[in-house]
This record gives structure tokens, C-alpha cells and sequence, in this order.
């Protein structure tokens, strides 16, 4: 894990080298970098909303098992793997990319600990990207979109209670974070919310 940890790592420093030569900021290079990251991702994000698609159409079939076997969990379960095996679906198919996304999460961690920003930390005059942001805007930005994206992409309605916790406790990791990290994951989900508009849209659920 730690090998794959550093050539993560060092593929991601690299890449953002590359664009603050071009760019000449530390921030706008974050951003595309982010970009770059979420393209070479795009093929699990297909792979998520067609699971999405497909467990949102089995929704009905997944009320009627649990109103049938509600008090037997042990059945419910039984048949709803059933019921997923002969429509082809893997109810872990939509957690794929978030998987993905935290070992990159965490290489870019590094990544802005190890770098010396210098005078390019920063960005738009308000934060330094190895800092903590003082004014809580990427914090709750982050919290917001983590939001709007969850509920974009939520299959199961009694996941509703994640719906809410998960942006708040990213709000609060947010907090204590580099503004660069912060700067990443605002980006990254930003991206994700048009990217799944734009899916919705080739996959409808009829």
C-alpha cells in the first residue's frame, strides 16, 4: 500500500509541477489537476450511474421484498441478492469510485505537505493553500457539494440519515485541512455534480 501510496503520491506532485510552470499559481493548478484526475476517472463514473440507473429501476421490486420479508432479514437479504443476480446488478458498483478516489485523496495530502508553495500558497488573496482556510468558505463548500452530489447519486432511500451526515463530517474534517485539500475536493465534487447532470441526462430512469 505504501509503494502505491508513493507513486501516487509522485505522479500527482508531478503533474502539478508541470501545471504551475504553465499556469504560474499553485491554485489554478490544483484545479486542473483535479480536472485531469476526474477525466481519467470517467470510466467508473459511467460504470457508477449505470448501477445507479439500474438500482433505481429495481426500487419498486426492492419495496415490494421488503414489505414481503421486512421481518425476516435474514430472507430480505437472501432475496434481494437474488433479485440483484438476475438483473446482472453489483450493489457495490456505485461505491467503486469513491474507493478510487481516497487513496488520491490522500496522495494529494501528501503531496501539499511536502510541497514549498513559496509565495504561490496563495490563492485568490484569501487562502494559503497549506493552511487551514480562517474564512470557512472552502469548508462549507465543501459540505454543500458534498451534499448536492450524495443526493444526485443516493439509490437507497433508507441511506437518507448519510445523507445529512456525511457533508456535516466533511465539513468538520474540512476545517482542520490544507485549503489546497479542500480546494481539491470542492473542485473534484463540482465536477462530479455536472458530470452526473450531464449523466442523468444519457441515462434517464424510465
Amino acid at each position: 500500500m505504501g509503494a502505491i501510496m508513493d507513486w501516487l503520491a509522485g505522479g500527482l506532485g508531478w503533474v502539478l509541477d508541470q501545471l504551475v510552470q504553465l499556469t504560474g499559481s499553485y491554485g489554478l493548478s490544483i484545479i486542473l489537476s483535479t480536472v485531469i484526475v476526474r477525466l481519467l476517472l470517467y470510466p467508473l463514473m459511467l460504470s457508477q450511474t449505470k448501477s445507479m440507473v439500474a438500482m433505481r429501476k429495481l426500487q419498486p421490486e426492492l419495496e415490494k421484498l421488503q414489505k414481503k420479508y421486512g421481518n425476516d432479514k435474514e430472507k430480505y437479504q437472501q432475496k434481494m441478492m437474488e433479485l440483484y443476480q438476475e438483473h446482472k446488478i453489483n450493489p457495490l458498483g456505485g461505491c467503486l469510485p469513491m474507493l478510487v478516489q481516497l487513496p488520491i485523496l490522500f496522495a494529494f495530502l501528501r503531496v501539499l505537505n511536502n510541497s514549498n508553495f513559496g509565495e504561490g500558497a496563495k490563492f485568490l488573496g484569501l487562502w494559503v493553500l497549506n493552511q487551514p482556510d480562517p474564512y470557512y468558505i472552502l469548508p462549507i463548500l465543501a459540505a454543500v457539494t458534498t451534499y448536492i452530489q450524495s443526493r444526485m447519486t443516493m439509490t437507497d432511500q433508507s441511506q437518507k440519515a448519510m445523507l445529512v451526515i456525511m457533508p456535516i463530517m466533511i465539513g468538520i474534517f474540512s476545517l482542520s485541512f490544507p485549503a489546497g485539500m479542500v480546494l481539491y475536493w470542492v473542485t473534484s465534487n463540482v465536477f462530479g455534480i455536472v458530470q452526473q447532470a450531464w449523466m442523468n441526462k444519457l441515462y434517464p430512469v424510465e
